[in-house]
């Protein structure tokens, strides 16, 4: 009796559950441990049935369920500046799951603060990112929140060391195991993307099996006609999407974004494989497919160069470089990435118009551009019209550039020669 007093005293934790045998283990170690349950579950534009798992949450214990629709807020809180911003990390990977855990986390500490509970959990792994990423958020939001990560602590750990302690526990337990065969590899799916590791993917020299990609048809087996599409931006972020072939439309942002999957999918547009630097010190191979994001990245990119300063963009191609790196890192709340994010939203004001392009066997092809804050001057360009330009003044531009090169190179010279003597 004393035992079960003293267990009762651990409080309220907030889990982010997903349904999957992982966290339904820790939902029902966490009550062995003593604390209430509260299942967070974050719609975040995975396929999932929800209403299945809200019903084996509460049957393995928790005192409350929430499922919370975030996908609007993902796409218009944490999707659009990263459009703005052409956020790339390690001139690739376009940060899909980096950009859902600040989102996800933010409203497990608000639901946590709601039920005035002292204690937040995840199932993230003792070696990735995630579980950085959701732990900063959550200090950075609440610096007063415990965080129990179970698959950091050696009496969770030890005693699940492989997946067969674990379904071996789940089945002592009533926890439904799933019925289909595990894949060989890990998934974790969200709006923006979805990304493959560990299992036989561990192996870098490994090619993806054939069946591995789930949000993109293989461009080999994709339609032989292109869809071409014009995307309206307005200060850097998509407000419009417009399919020239069948004139369908899309402007709200949720919308816009998840046609732009479909079209995107559909054509085998958004893969890559590549070996990545995890934060925590360790390269790490991840597949990953990201759709509409790389239609978006090559439309931002090209409207972006159209209609803004040389040397402004100079300046924030820098400034999206460390952006990336921190939301990679899971910085996405510190002050130095609201300070970026500002300075970024601040350069997009002149990035305004509109893009065509075609989505055909795998890649985005720009087609054309235009608007009216385009700092393209036509006749200023031409060869055929002279406009406002002196040819005659690039004799002295070029001097004037010449003159470090023929400085160094005497220098050089005079240094030859020595050697040689």
């Amino acid at each position: 009796m004393e035992k079960s007093t003293m267990a009762q005293s651990k409080g309220t934790v907030v889990l982010a559950y997903s349904g999957g045998l992982d966290t339904s283990c820790i939902l029902v170690w966490l009550k062995e441990q003593g604390y209430d349950v509260i299942a967070y579950l974050a719609n975040i534009g995975q396929k999932e049935d929800f209403e299945a798992a809200r019903k084996k949450a509460l049957a393995l214990g928790a005192k409350k369920v929430y499922i919370e629709d975030i996908s609007r807020e993902f796409v218009e809180e944490f999707i659009w500046p990263a459009v703005q911003a052409n956020a790339l990390y390690e001139d690739r990977y376009l940060l899909g799951t980096a950009l859902a855990r600040p989102c996800i986390a933010r409203r497990q500490v608000e639901i946590a603060q709601r039920e005035g509970a002292q204690h937040v959990a995840h199932g993230a792994t003792g070696k990735g990112n995630d579980q950085v990423r959701f732990e900063l958020t959550c200090y950075a939001l609440c610096p007063k929140i415990k965080v129990v990560a179970p698959w950091r602590l050696p009496e969770f750990y030890q005693r699940f060391p492989g997946r067969r302690e674990l379904m071996d526990y789940a089945k002592k337990h009533g926890i439904p195991v799933p019925v289909t065969p595990q894949t060989p590899w890990s998934m974790d799916e969200n709006l923006m993307h979805i990304s493959y590791e560990a299992g036989i993917l561990e192996n870098p020299k490994n090619q993806a099996p054939p069946g591995l990609y789930t949000k993109t048809r293989d461009p080999a087996t994709s339609p032989d006609n292109p869809d071409v599409l014009e995307i309206k931006f307005e200060r850097g972020v998509p407000v419009k999407v417009t399919n020239i072939g069948d004139g369908a439309t899309r402007s709200s942002a949720l919308e816009l974004f998840v046609y732009l999957n479909d079209i995107a999918g559909k054509h085998g547009v958004g893969r890559i494989d590549i070996v990545e630097n995890r934060f925590v010190g360790m390269k790490s191979r991840g597949i990953y497919e990201t759709p509409a994001g790389t239609i978006l990245y090559h439309a931002h990119l090209d409207i972006e160069a159209f209609t803004m300063d040389r040397e402004v963009r100079k300046i924030k191609q820098g400034l999206a470089l460390k952006f990336s790196e921190l939301v990679y890192n899971g910085f996405w709340h510190s002050p130095e990435c609201e300070f970026l994010r500002h300075c970024i939203r601040r350069s997009q004001e002149p990035v305004v118009g509109t893009v065509r392009l075609s989505v055909f066997k795998g890649q985005v092809y720009i087609l054309g551009r235009e608007s009216p804050r385009s700092l393209y001057n036509e006749e200023l360009v031409s060869m055929n019209v002279q406009g406002d330009y002196e040819p005659a003044d690039a004799t002295g531009f070029i001097n004037i550039n010449s003159l470090r090169l023929k400085e160094y190179h005497r220098l050089q010279s005079k240094v030859t020669v020595k050697q040689d003597e």
